[in-house]
């Protein structure tokens, strides 16, 4: 069956007001490593007085991040968790469970997401799988997706049931600051793609994704929280297509 030994990493910067609470929730593995990309506030501090192990790296991207992270751990399992997310008693019971029995190369973990302090489970945010739970040997992330990152495996994937409860965009301003740098790098990928928008992109994109977003993945369920991120989520699709088409322009203008 292997080694079983446990590591949990959390990747940091400026995570003061999350880190804590989160490393409590993984007292249950063997290790706890902060991997902190240049944190000024008390982010190491608090880190370190709850008895886990910092690590500084700077940081280039998601994907290298984690591969460094990765690199730490000589043998047995890895579980990534953020700094926004907690590990309930149950789900440490089942990734303890699962190391010890499974033979898979990773696992994926459903998220409970609570989003403006509320938890949403349509529009696309549940179940939210994240491959997290990872062989060591068996994993590593795609160099080449910077953001959203992908877990390459070499082997089977497997599921668990219990998940993550994430504390995610704790207000609006949170929220547009996030999909503004997604959104960013969504349009950057299509150019590089070389996909040029057409007049029809800028009205029948964010109307699919509204309706994606709020009938096919029932956002109705939430209510009117669900249709204000439907919503909100079709308006990044437009800007999505605009910036794609700023990029264009810049192209040309400096040819």
């Amino acid at each position: 069956m292997g080694i079983t030994t446990l590591t949990a990493i959390v990747l940091a910067f400026n995570e003061a007001a999350h880190i804590t609470e989160c490393l409590k929730s993984l007292r249950f593995a063997d290790r706890r490593l902060v991997v902190d990309s240049g944190s000024q506030d008390y982010t190491v501090s608090l880190a370190r007085a709850e008895g886990a192990e910092v690590v500084h790296h700077a940081f280039e991207n998601y994907a290298a991040q984690r591969n460094f992270a990765l690199s730490l751990v000589p043998d047995g399992w890895v579980l990534f968790v953020d700094a926004d997310e907690r590990v309930s008693a149950a789900l440490a019971e089942e990734i303890r469970r699962t190391i010890t029995d499974g033979g898979c190369a990773g696992y994926r973990i459903p998220r409970d997401n609570f989003i403006f302090g509320r938890l949403t489970r349509g529009a696309g945010w549940f179940p939210d799988y994240q491959t997290r739970l990872l062989r060591v040997g068996l994993a590593h992330y795609d160099a080449s997706r910077h953001v959203h990152e992908v877990v390459v495996l070499s082997g089977c994937e497997g599921t668990l049931e219990h998940p993550f409860v994430h504390y995610n965009y704790h207000d609006l301003a949170q929220f547009r600051d996030k999909q503004r740098r997604y959104t960013a790098y969504d349009a950057r990928i299509l150019f590089e793609q070389g996909v040029t928008p057409k007049p029809r992109n800028y009205v029948l994109q964010p109307l699919r994704h509204f309706w994606w977003r709020f009938v096919t993945l029932r956002g109705y369920g939430d209510g009117l929280h669900g249709l204000r991120l439907s919503a909100l989520m079709a308006w990044y699709e437009l800007r999505k297509y605009v910036l794609l088409r700023q990029m264009w322009r810049d192209a040309a203008h400096s040819a």
